[in-house]
C-alpha cells in the first residue's frame, strides 16, 4: 500500500493556525528555551520578563522551556523550573495571563532529563545530593559506561519498571493538569534533545523486552495520562531523529524511522509534531554553529565550570570536545527543513519547524514555497539578543521580506547555562545592532494587531 500522502494550501507567516481546537493568531512560535528560572520567590517574575516580550511583539505562540514534572531529579541543566507542586503551578498562571493579554498563546514543555539529568553529569550537583536516584529506561549504552569509566559521567542508574514507566507517564499527566488550570493553553513534550522521552524512543537507550520496547509507547502512555487528568488540551511533541550520531555508534533513529514514529503519534492523537533531526549525545548537533570561546575564557563561571565538570583540567578537556563538535556540526540554514517536509506530507496534525531559522526568506519558504515544511515556524536562540523578535519579522509582510535576526549563532549564550549562569546574549557586535535597531523602533508593534 502506497503511503499517505496529505495535501494542504500554502499559508502566509500571519495566518492563523488552529492546534487542536486553540487558534494561534499566526504562524510564528518562540520555540522553547532554557529560562534558568528556578522555583524560588522570584522564579514566576523572571519567566514573566522573559517570556512576555516575545507576546507583546507579536509572537502566536510561546513556549515556556523544559519544566520538570518530578520534585526530586531529572533537570539536565542548573535552575530548571519544577511543575510538580500545583500550588506554585497556579502561581505561574500569572504568565499565560500576561501573555494572553498581547492576544498569544502559550504552551509549556514538559520534561524528565533521565540519563541526561544533572545527576550523571555534574559533579557538583552530585556531590550535593547522594541520594537523588539516576532513572534509566535500559542500561546506559555502551559509549556512556566508558565514559562513566574515564570519570566524565558517573551511572549508578534505576532502570524503569513497567509500573514505573506508567507512574512516570502519570507524572506527565498531573503536571500537564496543573498547568491547563494555571491557564496554558496547551502542553509540549520535550521528546527530543536527549530526555527520557527520546530515550524511550530511542534504540540506543532503549533495549526493553516489555510494552515500553516499542518507540511510540511512552509518548503514548504519556498522552493517555494527560487525557485522563487534563482533559482535550492540545498536545504537541517533538520527535527525534538521530541522524547527527557520530559513524560507528548505533543503534539509532534514521529520517525514515522519525517519519513512522510522526504517523504512529498522528493516530495516537497528538494535535501538532515537531521533527528534529539530532544525535544520540547532548552535543552541539542540537544548537550547532561556532565554538563558544568567549564563554569557556571567561572567569567569571571558571568557577561554575569547575563545580559542573570536577575540576580545570575536565572543564579544559570539555571545552576540547565542544570545539571539536563545532567544526562537525556548523550551522546550517532550517537544517530540519527536509525532515519536517517529509512529515508533513505524511500527517494531517500540524508540522512545527525549528532549528537554524534565521530570516524572513526561510521562514516564507518553510511556509508557502512549491513544497511547504511546515505550519508555522519557531526560533528560539535569537530571542536572547531580541526578546521583540517577531515585530520585526511580522511586519516584514510590509516589504521588508529581508530582514534577518541579529544573532551570530556564536553559542556565547549557551555554554554558561553548564554553570548555572542564565541564557542571555553576551556578545557586544550583536547587542549593539540590537540597541540600534530598538532605538530605530524595529521592535515597535505597529498596525499588525
Amino acid at each position: 500500500m502506497s503511503p499517505t500522502v496529505v495535501l494542504r494550501v500554502v499559508a502566509r507567516l500571519t495566518d492563523p493556525l488552529s492546534i487542536g481546537g486553540v487558534t494561534l493568531p499566526n504562524r510564528l512560535y518562540r520555540a522553547p528555551l532554557l529560562e534558568c528560572a528556578g522555583n524560588g520567590p522570584d522564579a514566576v517574575d523572571t519567566l514573566i520578563a522573559d517570556l512576555e516580550p516575545a507576546a507583546a511583539a507579536g509572537a502566536g505562540l510561546v513556549c515556556q522551556g523544559a519544566t520538570i514534572v518530578r520534585g526530586e531529579g531529572g533537570c539536565a541543566a542548573p535552575g530548571m523550573t519544577r511543575v510538580h507542586d500545583p500550588d506554585f503551578v497556579a502561581e505561574m498562571g500569572r504568565l499565560p495571563d500576561a501573555v494572553h493579554d498581547h492576544g498569544g498563546r502559550i504552551a509549556i514543555q514538559l520534561e524528565h532529563g533521565g540519563l541526561r539529568s544533572m545527576e550523571t553529569w555534574h559533579h557538583g550537583h552530585r556531590a550535593r545530593n547522594p541520594g537523588v536516584e539516576q532513572v534509566a529506561v535500559s542500561e546506559p549504552p555502551r559509549p556512556l559506561r566508558l565514559l562513566d569509566r574515564l570519570g566524565f559521567l558517573s551511572y549508578d542508574a534505576h532502570v524503569l519498571t513497567t509500573e514505573e514507566c506508567y507512574d512516570l507517564a502519570a507524572d506527565f499527566g498531573r503536571s500537564a493538569a496543573y498547568a491547563v488550570d494555571a491557564g496554558y493553553d496547551l502542553i509540549h513534550l520535550a521528546g527530543a534533545n536527549m530526555g527520557i522521552v527520546h530515550q524511550f524512543a530511542s534504540p540506543f537507550y532503549n533495549r526493553r523486552d516489555d510494552e515500553f520496547g516499542d518507540p511510540a509507547r511512552f509518548f503514548e502512555a504519556v498522552l493517555a495520562a494527560i487525557r485522563e487528568r487534563a482533559g482535550d488540551v492540545p498536545v504537541a511533541t517533538k520527535v527525534p531523529a538521530e541522524t547527527e550520531a557520530p559513524p560507528g555508534v548505533g543503534p539509532t533513529l534514521s529520517a525514515d524511522d522519525c517519519v513512522r514514529l510522526c504517523r504512529r503519534l498522528d493516530s495516537a492523537g497528538y494535535d501538532a509534531l515537531v521533527p528534529v533531526n539530532a544525535s544520540v549525545f547532548w552535543d552541539m548537533s542540537i544548537v550547532r554553529g561556532a565554538f563558544p570561546g568567549d564563554s569557556w575564557r571567561d572567569e567569571r563561571f571558571r568557577d561554575g565550570y569547575v563545580d559542573a565538570f570536577g575540576s580545570r583540567p575536565r572543564a579544559a578537556l570539555v571545552a576540547a570536545a565542544n570545539w571539536a563538535e563545532s567544526l562537525v556540526y556548523s550551522r546550517e540554514s532550517a537544517w530540519n527543513d527536509e525532515l519536517c517536509r517529509r512529515v508533513r506530507e505524511r500527517v494531517d496534525v500540524p508540522v512545527l519547524c525549528e532549528g537554524g531559522i534565521r530570516d524572513r526568506p526561510t521562514i516564507d519558504r518553510l511556509l508557502d514555497g512549491s513544497t511547504p515544511a511546515a505550519d508555522a515556524v519557531g526560533m528560539a536562540r535569537p530571542f536572547y539578543a531580541e526578546p521583540e523578535l517577531p515585530a520585526r519579522l511580522l511586519r516584514a509582510d510590509a516589504g521588508e521580506r529581508g530582514v534577518a535576526v541579529v544573532c551570530e549563532d556564536c553559542n556565547n549564550c549557551v555554554v554558561p547555562q553548564a554553570a548555572g549562569e542564565p541564557g542571555v546574549c553576551r556578545t557586544p557586535s550583536v547587542l549593539r545592532r540590537a540597541g540600534e535597531l530598538r532605538k530605530a523602533g524595529a521592535y515597535d508593534r505597529g498596525d499588525d494587531r
